[in-house]
């Protein structure tokens, strides 16, 4: 049964879309995953750096273009400084090393508190990894990634 406020309104449905794919959520499923996890996936910014909006800072950068690299950068900086945890669908946890029973539990967490919650380890990737995990994080997106695609 919907719920109705004092005005006869009914509430408003709390939905939820994956942050990566973009597609929607049904309420209660997903995974809730950090900053620091998602830029310590390579396969994730392997997927990231070639995309249609990126794939021309990928080409330039391994064509030794420093615009290429520096835009690499900034998207790398991006992504890295969110502070909100990410809701993940299922087809794109496979991008990353998780605990996946723990991501689920999280994001249920996540739902009955209709996006509020976060765990203790959400925040800004700097500020949740160590340098040198943030730093082979950072290297990877920004010098590496996506080589294997454009060159195949």
């Amino acid at each position: 049964m919907a719920l109705f406020n004092l005005f006869g309104k009914k509430k408003k449905e709390f939905k939820a879309t994956c942050k990566i794919t973009k597609e929607p959520l049904e309420h209660g499923f997903g995974y809730l995953l950090t900053t620091a996890q998602i830029v310590s996936s390579k396969k994730y910014w392997d997927l990231i750096m070639t995309e249609p909006e990126t794939l021309s800072y990928t080409i330039s950068h391994f064509d030794n273009q420093p615009m290429g690299t520096k835009m690499r950068h900034m998207i790398f900086e991006k992504y890295a400084s969110i502070a909100k945890p990410w809701m993940v669908s299922d087809s794109a946890i496979n991008y990353f090393e998780v605990d996946k029973a723990e991501a689920r539990s999280q994001a249920k967490k996540w739902w009955e508190s209709e996006g509020a919650y976060a765990p203790d380890t959400a925040g800004p990737a700097a500020q949740k990894l160590d340098d040198a995990t943030f730093n082979l994080a950072k290297d990877y997106a920004v010098l590496e990634a996506g080589r294997e695609r454009i060159s195949a």
